[in-house]
C-alpha cells in the first residue's frame, strides 16, 4: 500500500469488497509519487498495527477509536512517542486510502497520544554528534584499505552536506563538479523536503575532495553511484544501502577509539547534527545553516542544536560574568 489519500465514501456503507477496491486504486493512483523509504515504512507500520489487532482481536478495518487507542497505549510501553505518532499517522492514512472514516481524528485517539505525550514526553532522542573533531579523528583511524577510503570518502562527504542516510548514498559520481580551488559541489537529486526531484546543489571542501578523489582512483568509478560496497577480493558492488551509513560510522568511530557510550548512540545522521552544531558553534547564521542542511523551518536546526544554544545562553553569560564559570 502506498501513502495518497483517495476516497471520501461514508463507512456506513461502503464494503468490504469497496475497501479492497480503493485501497487498490490508492496503490495504482500513488506509484511513483511519494519516496520509496516512506512507501516502506507506511507498509510496515500498517503490517504492525493489522498484526497486533490480530493477536488483541480487533478489527484493523476500519478500526474503532477505541482500537487505536487501545494500539497507542500498547505501543507507548516499548516505543519512543516519535514512532508512536508516525504508527497513529499510517493508520490514518490507511483508513482515508479505504475509503473509511478516521479513527485518528476522534477525540479518544488524540487524548490516548496526549496521555503517551505526558508519560513520556514529545524529545526525541538525538544522535550522537559527529562534529569536526570527532570526524578527523574517524579519518585518521582509518585504514589504507579500499573499504577504508570509501569511509573516509563518505564521512568527508556526510559532513560537508550535511546528507541524510538516503541521500547520502544516492549521490552519483557524475554529479561532482570540481572547482579551480580543488572543491567542488555535488548535486542532491532528491531529498526528504524535495520530493518531486528539483535538486539541491552541496559544497564539497577541497580537504574532503581528496579523500573522495583517492577513493574513485581506487574503485575505478567514473559513473553511477558514489558510494559502493566493497566485496571480497576488492571487487566493487552495487550502491551502499542507507542502513549501511550508520554501520560504517560506529565501525570508523571505534577504531578511532570514541567511548562506545557514544558509538552507540551513532545514526546515519550524526554528521548532519555535528556539522549543524558547528556552524552555529562558529557564528554561521541560521539561513546558512539552513541552506546548507536543507531545512525548510528553524525547528530542527534548534532541536539539533539546543544543548549548544544553553551553554550561550543569557544564563550562562551571566555566570561568566559573576565569575561562576
Amino acid at each position: 500500500m502506498n501513502a495518497l489519500v483517495i476516497a471520501t465514501t461514508s463507512a456506513a456503507t461502503i464494503t468490504e469488497a469497496g475497501m479492497v477496491a480503493n485501497l487498490e486504486t490508492h496503490a495504482s493512483q500513488a506509484r511513483g509519487a511519494y519516496a520509496t523509504n516512506t512507501e516502506r515504512a507506511l507498509r510496515a507500520d500498517i503490517v504492525i498495527f493489522t498484526g497486533w489487532c490480530d493477536v488483541a482481536g480487533r478489527v484493523h478495518l476500519p478500526a474503532s477509536p477505541d482500537t487505536v487507542a487501545a494500539f497507542i497505549d500498547a505501543m507507548g510501553e516499548t516505543k519512543a512517542p516519535a514512532t508512536v505518532r508516525r504508527y497513529v499517522s499510517s493508520v490514518s492514512t490507511y483508513h482515508r486510502a479505504a475509503g473509511v472514516q478516521n479513527p485518528a481524528e476522534s477525540m479518544g485517539v488524540k487524548l490516548a497520544l496526549k496521555r503517551l505525550h505526558r508519560a513520556k514526553g514529545r524529545a526525541q532522542a538525538q544522535a550522537a554528534p559527529l562534529n569536526r573533531q570527532a570526524v578527523e579523528r574517524m579519518l585518521d583511524a582509518a585504514p589504507d584499505t579500499l573499504q577504508g577510503l570509501r569511509n573516509r570518502a563518505m564521512a568527508a562527504v556526510a559532513y560537508d552536506t550535511l546528507a541524510r542516510r538516503s541521500e547520502l548514498v544516492a549521490l552519483q559520481a557524475a554529479d561532482l563538479e570540481m572547482g579551480a580551488d580543488g572543491a567542488a559541489t555535488i548535486i542532491i537529486q532528491r531529498s526528504k523536503t524535495d520530493q518531486e526531484g528539483a535538486g539541491m546543489v552541496r559544497y564539497l571542501a577541497a580537504d574532503t575532495m581528496r579523500h573522495v578523489m583517492a577513493w574513485r582512483e581506487a574503485a575505478s568509478l567514473t559513473d553511477g553511484a558514489l558510494f559502493r560496497a566493497v566485496g571480497k577480493g576488492g571487487r566493487i558492488g552495487e550502491a551502499l544501502d542507507g542502513a549501511e551509513v550508520s554501520r560504517i560510522f560506529k565501525i570508523m568511530a571505534k577504531a578511532a577509539g570514541m567511548a562506545a557510550s557514544d558509538v552507540d548512540r551513532i545514526s546515519g545522521h550524526s554528521s548532519r547534527v555535528g556539522a549543524a552544531q558547528d556552524m552555529v558553534r562558529h557564528g554561521v547564521e541560521l539561513p546558512a545553516v539552513m541552506q546548507a542542511g536543507g531545512w525548510r523551518t528553524p525547528e530542527m536546526v534548534g532541536r539539533y542544536t539546543a544543548r549548544l544554544d544553553a551553554r550561550r545562553s543569557g544564563a550562562a553569560k551571566l555566570a561568566v560574568l559573576q565569575n561562576r564559570a
